[in-house]
């Protein structure tokens, strides 16, 4: 459940991200959240469920926390977000034309 939590956090913060670095897609920020969130939350699933493998052994685990868990969900989430993103920008501004 946690990991699911911090794909959809890191999925909205990678679809605000990329709306701004790409000003052509930034569809606002509630879009850009939105977008983000499920996008975020699809791609740590997929990242989890392709196997992509565990960096636990490279980041290392403390306290009961498997980092490499949490590093994993929050780059398939970040990505996700804004390539879900970069996906609903491109049909609206195609739409809009």
């Amino acid at each position: 459940m946690e990991q699911l939590l911090i794909g959809l956090i890191s999925g909205a913060v990678g679809g605000n991200a990329a709306g701004k670095v790409l000003p052509s897609i930034n569809q606002g920020t509630v879009i850009n959240s939105i977008s983000g969130i499920i996008g975020g939350g699809v791609g740590g699933s997929l990242l989890s469920a392709l196997g992509a493998p565990d960096l636990a052994g490279a980041a290392g685990a403390a306290a009961g926390l498997d980092f490499g868990s949490i590093i994993q969900q929050v780059a398939g989430g970040g990505v996700g977000g804004g390539l879900v993103l970069a996906v609903v920008g491109f049909v609206r501004n195609k739409m809009a034309r």
